[in-house]
């Protein structure tokens, strides 16, 4: 942690904005863009922050640069962590804001925010964005535009940034504002192969359906719930009784049920070990 007794300035102007400075050129800060002054000044743009962060006034007074109290370095440790926080929990705010949104939007177009680790599309920049509104709940994810998804960090001194910082509705309204920047669709998508041949894909779809289909027959099964499904309720139940087979470890038994190759596999009951009838 950088020392901010080691600044030492010539006038006020040098000493305005130091500790924004700092911040932002930190090793890890740099998704954050630096709030103006005027922004962090107006009392409307921090309503309801005194109540989510401790020691709320030291902490806004050393993000600008109007902290004199004098205190041991515990203390001063504790205000600025707290003026950190209160820094993130502004930023989100800030950042949908006109000047905020234009600020983000300079950092985007030169990547500082990474690009999508997804081949297909080709290196596009990434943007910060929470999957909470809250903080200490989610850290922040990296949306990409053109494929949709969303991203872990590469790197674990961002993967530690706290996702409320940037909020939900940046990324959305980013774009929002800047539609020329909505990129096209990527339509490319992997194909499977095997030796040069494509993999049948109604194969592979019919056997996630089904798979689909009887986890949801088993849930509703186990709420006892109708699902309207009559054909494959045997096998169904038969699944059931091989899984708690296996779960209890105990012998399975074979009962005949009168078609041909209709022997099914079940638990033996006591007394009774598995055979053929």
């Amino acid at each position: 942690m950088a020392a901010m007794d080691d600044y030492v300035s010539e006038s006020d102007s040098d000493y305005t904005s130091y500790w924004r400075d700092w911040f932002i050129s930190s090793r890890g800060n740099e998704y954050f863009c630096e709030i103006d002054e005027d922004y962090l000044t107006d009392r409307f743009n921090l309503t309801g922050l005194n109540t989510e962060v401790q020691y709320y006034q030291y902490a806004l007074d050393l993000i600008t640069d109007v902290f004199d109290l004098d205190c041991d370095d515990e203390m001063r440790e504790t205000i600025e962590k707290s003026a950190r926080h209160l820094y993130g929990l502004v930023h989100a705010r800030y950042v949908v804001t006109t000047r905020g949104l234009a600020k983000m939007l300079e950092k985007y177009k030169k990547c500082d925010f990474g690009k999508c680790p997804r081949v297909m599309c080709n290196s596009h920049p990434l943007l910060p964005m929470g999957l909470s509104d809250v903080p200490n709940l989610k850290a922040v994810k990296l949306y990409c535009a053109r494929c949709e998804d969303v991203y872990n960090p590469k790197s674990t001194r961002h993967s530690s940034i706290d996702g409320a910082y940037f909020g939900t509705s940046f990324h959305n309204i980013l774009f929002q504002v800047y539609p020329a920047l909505v990129p096209a669709k990527s339509a490319e998508r992997y194909v499977p192969r095997v030796f040069g041949f494509k993999v049948h894909a109604a194969a592979a779809l019919v056997r996630w359906q089904n798979k689909e289909r009887n986890d949801m027959r088993r849930r509703l099964r186990k709420m006892e719930v109708d699902s309207g499904f009559k054909d494959g309720e045997d096998e169904l139940e038969d699944d059931e009784e091989d899984e708690e087979a296996e779960e209890g470890g105990g012998p399975a038994r074979l009962e005949y049920r009168g078609a041909p190759g209709g022997f099914i596999t079940g638990p033996a009951h006591d007394g009774q070990m598995g055979g053929v009838a």
